[in-house]
């Protein structure tokens, strides 16, 4: 349900396409296989890239799926493929799992990793069109989905060749530029902080509508009642960040893995195309900052 009181400069849609949606009855676990992760915070255990989890079953399914956070794998319970996971197993090899057809896991595992960054730039470009003041860009916008779209229909060969960091390069400079027009009546110099290190910073009620936030580490970051309205949160590390309060209602290419992977409430305003993870009821305890 849309939060009331967001102001008129943007649009947000009512979610990504069912295609950019992870549907894991029709994945192979690539998931639970491709990336590799370290014992953490985040993990419980070393997996090397390209070796299965040891909790993935013969079907595909995690066998701790329901209680990932309480055995230690808060890390998978935050990832999200954007849809790329089915993608991979039922278009681009038609279905063959690389269990029963190992010959092509290599090059699966290849594909899925391209694959998941095509699907996640469809994403934002879809995110991208919903802003109203970056109607300018429409055109170029939708060549760019139609573009980034025919890519995900190449087969293994043509995806394992692609120079996908260049695509994702052209891609983002228009990106940015919407995000520019649609924070152009609020942003100001003081709030530049792309690539910014806030590492565990108090910015609680810290005022930060339009400010430019794109790949800051805002790892345990407290912005208990910060204003993020219009806030471009592009890629921006919320790993253990405090949002309790948060004013996110309008904030520009905030994902769901992004609030997941964050603490929050039932005070915190939240864009409608996004979801309140269940966890954070957990966390809930007041704090006014």
């Amino acid at each position: 349900m849309p939060e009331a009181g967001q102001p008129a400069a943007a649009s947000v849609p009512d979610g990504p396409p069912s295609s950019l949606r992870a549907d894991c009855e029709r994945c192979f676990g690539l998931c639970c296989v491709v990336p590799a992760f370290s014992a953490s915070a985040e993990f419980a255990i070393d997996k090397a890239a390209g070796q299965a989890c040891p909790n993935l079953r013969a079907d595909f399914r995690c066998c701790i799926h329901d209680r990932l956070r309480q055995r230690g794998f808060p890390g998978c319970a935050v990832y999200d493929c954007f849809g790329a996971g089915q993608k991979v197993a039922q278009a681009t090899f038609g279905g063959r799992d690389w269990r029963r057809a190992p010959e092509i896991a290599e090059q699966m595992f290849t594909v899925f990793g391209i694959m998941r960054q095509l699907h996640e730039l469809l994403w934002y470009l879809d995110a991208a069109l919903a802003l109203r003041p970056a109607r300018s860009l429409r055109a170029g916008l939708r060549r760019a989905l139609v573009r980034t779209e025919r890519l995900t229909r190449h087969g293994p060969e043509a995806l394992a060749a692609l120079d996908v960091a260049a695509h994702r390069q052209e891609v983002n400079a228009l990106l940015l530029r919407a995000s520019e027009l649609a924070r152009a009546g609020v942003r100001r110099p003081e709030v530049e902080l792309r690539g910014a290190d806030l590492v565990g910073r108090n910015l609680s009620r810290a005022d930060l509508r339009g400010a430019n936030l794109r790949g800051a580490h805002l790892i345990g970051a407290d912005l208990r009642n910060a204003d993020l309205a219009m806030a471009d949160l592009t890629g921006a590390d919320l790993r253990g960040a405090d949002l309790r309060g948060a004013d996110l209602g309008t904030s520009i290419f905030l994902t769901q893995p992004q609030l997941d992977a964050a603490k929050g409430d039932s005070r915190t305003r939240l864009p409608p195309s996004l979801t309140r993870p269940k966890h954070w009821s957990a966390t809930a305890d007041g704090g006014s900052g």
